[in-house]
């Protein structure tokens, strides 16, 4: 696969997390580190202005750190990659523009990486045990930002199967959280207050269980437990019933997350492998139920370790060593993205695939 005579350094910074990290040609992890903004929590959550900012403050000591970390120096990074969309314009911005200044300065190449698309290879990763999922392979990526379904057939071949209608996974469990009094981000700590409830002690809906497709919606379910919570006013939920909501609530979104997977999997049978990514994939339970479902098709199942599941640049760097192999096969040198701007909206069905060799 090495398409380039060294490691390539890659940035993220898609939201609150900065991230840098070196892959050597072949996939294997030289260093990484993740940098997470806390200062977002008494605000309730990401203000994008702030988030930008911390990024263009932290971006070159943790650059610095992460080389110190894999024993190297700029001089013998041979490509340079940076999420370049979706997400947070202003975090997009300052990561693309601090990877592309280096790659331009230097005169290597830079790689501009899909989010989503990062968070669909990460699979593919050769740190990850076990062989490589072949393609196609199901992915559901559910995260703060994304919920949706997709075949992944190839490097830059993406069939979306379903996407929510309404809130992603992640806001979803954001916003019960807050509900129930707890802290910011709301996933780990729900999951937390969850263990101690009885999930069947609350009747909540499940939009869209049983029907066809692959979509999702959690706008009535966070409603129905609005509804709940209503009745105790201003004050502090009991510390039982709080947890009883917080498990029932997690067991609705496993319910959903699994009965839409079996969708997937009738739509693709072709498939290899079942994905879950993204930050909510490091949800104990959703996890399990998955993996049910993978069982029962006999597909493999592959969750990448919890550090992977969030914005990291690991995943990244992946993605971008992907594109440059996919680029070489189809007869492509390590071409430049640098002309490529960030995109807050980038969705994967329209990420251009490697075309055919020119003549």
């Amino acid at each position: 696969m090495p398409v380039i005579n060294g490691p390539l350094l890659a940035i993220e910074s898609s939201c609150d997390d900065t991230a840098c990290a070196i892959l050597s040609p072949k996939g294997d992890i030289l260093a990484e580190r993740v940098l997470s903004q806390t200062g977002h929590a008494a605000l309730g959550g990401v203000v994008p202005e702030i988030a930008a900012r911390a990024h263009l403050a932290a971006l070159p000591s943790l650059m610095d750190d992460t080389l110190t970390d894999a024993g190297l120096t700029l001089d013998d990074i041979a490509a340079y990659a940076a999420s370049t969309g979706p997400g947070l314009i202003g975090g997009l911005i300052v990561g693309s523009t601090f990877a592309k200044g280096i790659a331009i300065a230097r005169d290597k190449p830079f790689i501009a990486v899909n989010h989503i698309e990062a968070h669909a290879l990460t699979a593919r990763l050769p740190a990850l045990s076990g062989e490589t999922p072949a393609f196609p392979y199901l992915l559901l990526l559910v995260s703060g930002g994304h919920c949706q379904c997709v075949a992944v057939r190839g490097i830059g071949h993406y069939e979306k199967l379903g996407g929510t209608i309404d809130d992603a996974a992640g806001e979803a469990f954001d916003k019960v959280a807050k509900l129930l009094g707890l802290g910011w981000p709301g996933g780990p700590a729900l999951e937390k207050l969850a263990r101690k409830g009885n999930p069947s002690a609350v009747t909540l809906p499940r939009p869209l269980l049983g029907r066809p497709g692959c979509d999702f919606s959690f706008s009535g379910l966070k409603t129905a437990v609005a509804r709940h919570i209503a009745p105790y006013g201003q004050a502090a939920l009991p510390l039982q019933v709080a947890a009883d909501i917080a498990a029932s609530f997690q067991r609705c979104v496993a319910d959903i997350m699994a009965d839409r997977a079996e969708n997937a999997y009738t739509a693709i049978p072709d498939a290899t492998a079942l994905v879950v990514a993204g930050g909510v994939a490091a949800n104990t339970e959703l996890r399990t139920r998955l993996e049910a479902v993978a069982e029962r098709h006999a597909l493999r199942f592959i969750a990448p370790p919890l550090r992977l599941c969030t914005d990291n640049a690991v995943m990244v760097g992946w993605a971008a060593l992907e594109t440059l192999s996919a680029r070489h096969d189809a007869g492509y040198g390590p071409s430049d993205d640098v002309p490529v701007a960030p995109r807050p909206r980038w969705p994967l069905t329209e990420i251009q695939p490697p075309g055919p060799v020119q003549p």
